[in-house]
């Protein structure tokens, strides 16, 4: 559930006598802390409204104690909460963090997160608008701009087909039931299409397999020899230019990435657009087989991406 906040109450409650108090209080520790942090991960000085210091609104609501100032005990909760998110971010995008690097990719999220704060109940959510975001933002990831925004396509499109909504997949009986020429059908909602001007699939997991390497490596005890360490080491290069279709999609609840050929895309795209069987074979050109049509026609069926188009 998306929504944005309501503005920050001026002041805290002196008490709590309903649950009125209790919702103004908590929208008031919700804006301290949801808002971006300053430099060297401190709370902002001064409060939202620009006319009074943080201090003095959270002296409202929090008390100091022997140790900590009432701001200082605020900055737990607050970096806590975005400490969390970044590392949220992080295990969403390592493509895209091994690209531009930690620091740098820090840097992007905070901007991004800035720009596009954390408005859903889940954490799932977090990353939704980061592909539009990285494209737009090219300064943010040169010199691999271009690239930056392929990876993020491609990480954000394996969140939205791991838990995306399913239908009940056709069966070759209910195919045979129309012809061709009337026949259409729909391909599954988690499943998405993709045409990229990198091997992004292959530079992902790369970086999943180097990352594997090092925990290998940091895992290993006196004595133990780790999977090539060097490689571990060793960052994954930036691929070169290479035109490629990708399907992705779920199968028995785990995730994958199917390489296309540019006429299986296109005629999964053409099925995806509502038109008829035969009207996507003739989108996906004149030299496709007999033969290979009806290859893949039975790998899309075995893998559940057909279903009936209401």
């Amino acid at each position: 559930m998306r929504g944005e906040l309501r503005p920050a109450p001026r002041h805290a409650p002196a008490r709590l006598k309903s649950t009125g108090d209790l919702r103004t209080l908590q929208r008031l520790m919700t804006h301290a802390i949801v808002r971006p942090l300053a430099a060297g991960d401190r709370s902002p000085k001064q409060w939202i409204d620009g006319r009074r210091t943080t201090a003095e609104v959270v002296a409202e609501f929090i008390k100091p104690n022997d140790r900590l100032t009432a701001v200082e005990r605020l900055e737990i909760y607050h970096r806590v909460y975005w400490f969390r998110l970044i590392g949220a971010a992080t295990d969403d995008c390592p493509g895209l963090q091994a690209l531009l690097g930690a620091r740098r990719f820090e840097r992007l999220i905070r901007v991004y997160l800035a720009q596009f704060p954390s408005r859903s109940f889940t954490l799932r959510n977090l990353c939704a608008r980061l592909p539009e975001f990285v494209r737009h933002s090219p300064g943010l990831t040169r010199p691999h701009a271009a690239l930056a925004t392929a990876v993020a396509r491609f990480e954000w499109a394996q969140t939205e087909s791991f838990d995306g909504p399913g239908l009940a997949p056709l069966s070759p009986a209910e195919i045979q039931r129309l012809p061709p020429e009337k026949l259409r059908v729909r391909l599954q909602p988690y499943l998405s299409l993709h045409e990229f001007a990198y091997p992004v699939d292959r530079y992902v997991l790369a970086v999943k397999e180097r990352t594997a390497l090092r925990g290998e490596a940091s895992n290993a005890r006196e004595g133990e020899s780790a999977t090539d360490p060097v490689k571990a080491r060793r960052a994954v290069r930036p691929p070169r230019r290479e035109k490629t279709f990708l399907a992705v999609h779920r199968f028995e609840n785990r995730l994958y990435y199917k390489r296309l050929d540019r006429a299986q895309y296109l005629i999964l795209q053409a099925l995806q657009e509502g038109k008829t069987i035969v009207a996507a074979l003739e989108a996906g050109g004149r030299k496709i087989k007999p033969a290979e049509v009806q290859e893949w026609f039975a790998t899309w069926m075995r893998l559940g991406w057909l279903c009936r188009r209401k």
